[in-house]
């Protein structure tokens, strides 16, 4: 249960998200039969969010913090560390494992104050 990652294309090895830090992610977001239900780079624009803030699915803040800027992944995301039992009607069923094809270009550090 969780989130797995599969490497598609090594990053940069070294420069990697800590919570807190806006991401910049090309991203397309598909059921595991093939079904697109979202998809940025089809927008044009990449998903910019605050990472390990809760701002998005549990499986994007364990798993996008494991990958190194320029890194491209699949991440493959159980029901739990998604949308659970109650899903995202209507485009994604209740109980459904996730996957995203998930790409990070950009990482801006989060501020101290």
């Amino acid at each position: 249960m969780g989130v797995t990652i599969d490497k598609i294309s090594a990053g940069d090895g070294k420069t990697f998200p800590t919570a807190g830090d806006t991401v910049e992610i090309h991203y397309i977001g598909t059921l595991v039969d093939g079904t697109v239900f979202d998809s940025s780079r089809e927008r044009g624009a990449p998903f910019v969010t605050e990472i390990g803030a809760g701002k998005v699915i549990q499986g994007w803040d364990e798993g996008v913090p494991k990958l190194s800027l320029g890194q491209k992944a699949m991440l493959t995301i159980t029901p739990d560390c998604a949308y659970g039992a109650r899903g995202f009607p209507p485009v994604i069923p209740p109980n459904s494992t996730l996957q995203f094809e998930v790409e990070l270009l950009k990482i801006t550090r989060k501020t101290k104050s």
